[in-house]
């Protein structure tokens, strides 16, 4: 993997750059819709590419493990076989999915027990077998296995677990180096950076995952439940020390909102449920904010879904029929939804690039933000 810082923005720590992978380019900032269990719900393959514009998707390794299964993706050749899409795909270790088991697992320095959602068999996740199973899923780029704290979290608990997300690191990484790729092509592993909402914590974690020296850098652990302000000055913190040459990916974030004040921190990647998860309940971003599309108001809305997008659907569809669509509970009402959710998500980071490249990045970033979290 290659990284090319490109642009910075004079008024803030935003970038745009290029990330070079086996199966591609993906220029940053970017969004990753995420695709939980090798498909990105309620969207085709084609569909991401021409309609959402995406340039890499993200999949899950717990999920992946208990279904499709190992053997099945192996035997595949790898995801990009199993699920027909031919870009980049980042993956994650699992230690979000394992975090919110918390009554079904139990954490130990060997690794983590725990329960299947899906028939309540027991299994063993270690940062030995999690590197080996992202080899066979085949992602270009995984994520070393790290536990994610909760929020509101114990300093002495964040401390401890702090250390043995370190000490997994250094597992994850022998393990990765001794061993080679499945498909012919490379891979590359992030660390993760934890440390709850502690900026001490956060400062050495960030010190600690950057002196592995590997070619990307992950910050966890946010967007859990703390207040926007919080996560906004643990990232700075981070952003502050990983290093300026190597891509940064703040995991499960967020908001439109929340993105762009975090690229303007510097971060380069994000993924997050929440254009999918919410399109499927009713609720569309846009650039003049945000449409509840159940709310009666657009009972008899006939106007384009957003007629400033350059989306089919979004200007063939009428809020009108969204909203009948959404509340008849059609599978069609959520495909259009997520592509316009999504679509809006990869228009926006789109946006900032050029905005960036442009050099008025901070200007219409602080025009943006005071639109996009109204309430239409």
């Amino acid at each position: 993997m290659k990284f090319t810082l490109q642009a910075k923005d004079r008024q803030s720590k935003a970038r745009a750059g290029a990330i070079e992978t086996a199966h591609g380019t993906i220029e940053t900032p970017i969004f990753m819709p995420v695709g939980t269990a090798g498909t990105v719900k309620a969207v085709h393959q084609h569909e991401l590419v021409r309609d959402i514009g995406a340039q890499i998707i993200l999949g899950n390794t717990y999920h992946l493990y208990l279904r499709p299964g190992l053997d099945i993706l192996n035997r595949a050749g790898g995801l990009h076989r199993f699920n027909g899409w031919d870009k980049p795909i980042l993956t994650d270790s699992g230690g979000y999915q394992v975090y919110s088991l918390t009554e079904v697992r139990k954490i130990k320095e060997e690794g983590v027990t725990f329960r299947s959602h899906i028939d309540g068999s027991k299994h063993l996740f270690t940062p030995e077998n999690v590197v080996d199973t992202q080899r066979i899923i085949g992602a270009d780029i995984v994520m070393a296995f790290d536990e994610c704290t909760p929020y509101p979290c114990d300093y002495q608990y964040a401390k401890r677990s702090l250390d043995m997300t370190h000490r997994w690191l250094k597992r994850c990484c022998d393990r990765f180096d001794h061993t080679q790729p499945l498909y012919g092509y490379e891979q590359t592993l992030f660390p993760i950076v934890q440390g709850s909402v502690y900026r001490d914590l956060r400062e050495r974690s960030a010190e600690t995952i950057a002196a592995f020296g590997r070619d990307g850098n992950a910050i966890g652990g946010l967007s859990v439940g703390e207040p926007a302000e919080e996560m906004y000055a643990m990232t700075e913190v981070v952003c502050n020390i990983l290093p300026a040459e190597k891509p940064r990916y703040l995991m499960g974030v967020g908001t439109p909102v929340n993105i762009l004040e975090n690229i303007a921190l510097g971060i380069d990647l994000f993924d997050c449920v929440m254009p999918t998860r919410n399109a499927r309940n009713g609720m569309l971003f846009t650039r003049q904010g945000i449409i509840n599309i159940k709310n009666k108001k657009w009972e008899a809305d006939f106007s384009p879904i957003d007629a400033e997008s350059d989306l089919l659907a979004d200007r063939v569809y009428s809020k009108a029929y969204l909203r009948h669509l959404i509340r008849s509970q059609e599978i069609l009402g959520a495909q259009i939804a997520t592509l316009h959710n999504l679509h809006f998500y990869l228009w926006l980071v789109g946006e900032a690039r050029k905005h960036i490249l442009a050099g008025d990045f901070r200007e219409w970033k602080n025009k943006m933000v005071a639109q996009l979290d109204e309430r239409l």
